[in-house]
């Protein structure tokens, strides 16, 4: 045999070689995923990890807060976790219960300081809107306040702003102009809700 006889056999081994490697070897020690699957697994959405978060909204009779248990999206550290669980006190009440926050109010920022302490900044509709009244005034403040206390214990005050800036009050009767802690006194007890 000669020379160029032998380099054409050993090409045409070679080729033969690199072709069963390449559409039969490398299938079977992979293993095949249909192409469908692999596509769906892609672009199937992660399942958002979600915290149950006790929400605050005005009883049927509208004479106190009633404390009801929400699924909230998880956030981490804690000051995003808050703002997830104001973003969803803000949301709409469920029936038959009502907001205590006027409907048009965003929250446009919070941040929390080193000692425990959250500002919770508002957009303006928080006061404008606001229908007024001492009852009303200090549900809408503590919804806020005890949404955010309640439910993370690293938060042990809340100050509340609007636009940015210090507040003395919503509806002219709560002092705003200091952080204010946990106050259930307007909460009513689950036990009690029906009656």
């Amino acid at each position: 045999m000669s020379r160029r006889a032998a380099a054409a056999v050993a090409i045409a081994a070679i080729a033969i070689a690199a072709g069963w490697l390449l559409f039969v070897g490398l299938p079977r020690w992979y293993g095949s995923r249909p192409l469908a699957e692999s596509a769906a697994a892609r672009n199937a959405p992660a399942a958002e990890r979600k915290i149950t978060a006790t929400l605050y909204y005005i009883s049927e009779d509208g004479l106190a807060l009633v404390g009801v248990q929400r699924e909230v999206p998880f956030g981490e550290p804690v000051d995003q976790q808050a703002q997830r669980i104001l973003e969803a006190q803000l949301a709409r009440a469920p029936a038959p219960l009502s907001s205590a926050i006027p409907e048009t109010t965003t929250l446009k920022s919070l941040f929390l300081d080193g000692n425990g302490h959250a500002f919770v900044d508002l957009s303006a509709d928080a006061r404008v809107r606001h229908t007024g009244g001492a009852l009303d005034e200090l549900f809408t403040i503590y919804a806020i306040v005890n949404a955010l206390t309640v439910n993370l214990p690293a938060i042990t005050r809340v100050q509340i702003l609007v636009d940015g800036k210090e507040v003395d009050t919503l509806a002219g009767h709560v002092d705003l102009r200091h952080p204010l802690q946990k106050n259930l006194k307007w909460v009513r007890a689950e036990d009690k809700e029906g009656s």
